[in-house]
């Protein structure tokens, strides 16, 4: 009769118990995360992300389905290679207008 009285707090048992209820409820925490991630793997929406928006160290995340594209800011404004293809007018009301080059 000695099992029937003996503290149940000595069980090292128990103790494994509770760190698998404690590694469970992790886990559960991180499938949480993922799914409310909007750069989630699983889903098939577009997304565009904007980190540090206006500072030199900004980034911008594309999804588009399953492809990411990252563009990261280099500081400098402007740059780049192209010609002028027309003006673009803003009317009272707010309305914006563009004009092609000839």
């Amino acid at each position: 009769m000695r099992f029937l009285d003996g503290d149940d707090g000595d069980d090292p048992v128990l103790s494994v118990v509770n760190l698998i209820d404690v590694f469970l409820v992790i886990t559960g925490i991180l499938m949480v995360q993922t799914v409310a991630n909007p750069l989630n793997p699983f889903s098939e929406d577009s997304v565009t992300v904007i980190e540090n928006p206006g500072t030199p160290e900004m980034r911008i995340t594309i999804k588009d389905g399953r492809e990411l594209t990252r563009y990261e800011a280099n500081g400098e404004i402007g740059e780049g290679q192209g010609i002028r293809a027309g003006t673009t007018y803003r009317l009272d009301d707010g309305r914006m207008i563009y004009v092609p080059e000839e």
